[in-house]
Parts: C-alpha cells; structure tokens; sequence
C-alpha cells in the first residue's frame, strides 16, 4: 500500500485535483481502496457501476463488444464532460434493481476524483488519467468475497456471466498494462 500512498501523494504536492482510475476484476478491493484513499486524501469517488448499459439500449451487437455492457456514452456526457468544465458537475446513478437512473451525485471541481470500478478505463471512455491503478486478487479470494456479499445464487451469476465479460475487457483493451500501478490484495 505504501507505494500507492507515495505515488498519490507525490501526485497531490504536483496537480490540485488529479483525477485517478482504479480498476480490476470484481471483488479484488478497489472499493476498500477508493474509500481509503477518500479519507486519507479527500477524494471523490465515482462508481463505474453507476453506468451499467440500460435495457433499452442493450442489443447483441453492444453487448458482443468487450466492454459493451457500459453506459460509456452517458459517462463521457455527464463525467467526462463535467471533469473537463472545472465546473461543478452532477452524473446520474444507475440502479441494477430497476434498469434506470435513480438518483444523481453531485461532483466538486474543489476536490480530487477517483473513478471506481471495472470498466473504469473502458477505451471508449474520454478521460485523461493522472494516475491508473489496477488491483486484483487470488481468484479463490475473489470467489469467497463474491459470496460473502451476494451469497451463493449471486456467486453463480458472477461465475457464469460477470467474471468472463471482464475477463475478456482486461484482456482485449490490455488494461493491467496500461496501469502505472499494480496493486495485490489477499485477505
């Protein structure tokens, strides 16, 4: 963790309000990370969950492409747009449970953002980062936090569906190389 908290406060002493990416396979740490790095430095978060692909525009030729399953239009409308103004900002939050933006978050140029998630770094998505990160985690480590936190039928949707869509994202846009920093979590 240490080289993370050098890096990021190498990055803060050299740039106000850098804007960071951590991404990596479900259940590898990088929200525990993100909420970490917000109470020590004061980051914004924002979720990339928050940008799941919505039913009415799901079609087989999206959700063919490595990556399709996210709302990158949206994201570059209302994140990427709004980082570039230096203005302060709202994006739309996505709720899974109804297919449809819920709420909305409201973003402060004043602070330090981290974009969360996988998918984070999706090619499509039109931000420039001051910092990549990408954390993972022993696949039966993964597994067992998938578990614990989506209990065992949730565990069976990431198997069959969740885990290879972001097997096949990483691989095909090379993700983990393009991160400056690798980090590995194994509790």
């Amino acid at each position: 963790m240490k080289n993370v908290t050098d890096k990021i406060e190498k990055l803060l002493s050299e740039k106000r309000n850098p804007v960071i990416a951590i991404d990596g396979p479900c259940a590898s740490g990088k929200t525990t990370l993100a909420v970490f790095l917000a109470e020590k430095y004061g980051f914004q978060i924002i979720q990339a969950d928050s940008f799941f692909l919505p039913p009415e525009i799901r079609n087989e030729e999206r959700l063919s492409q490595a990556g399709g399953n996210v709302h990158y239009e949206r994201f570059n409308s209302e994140v990427a747009c709004g980082i570039k103004s230096g203005k302060e900002f709202i994006y739309g939050i996505y709720s899974c449970r109804t297919g449809t933006v819920t709420s909305s978050r409201p973003v402060s140029p004043l602070k330090p953002i981290i974009i969360e998630g996988s998918y984070s770094m999706h090619p499509e998505i039109q931000i420039t980062y001051d910092l990549k990160i990408f954390v993972e985690a022993d696949y039966e480590i993964r597994l067992r936090r998938i578990l614990e936190r989506n209990g065992a039928e949730g565990l069976e949707i990431f198997k069959a569906r969740w885990i290879p869509l972001e097997n096949r994202y990483f691989e095909e846009a090379g993700i983990k190389a393009k991160c400056d920093i690798k980090v590995k979590t194994d509790r």
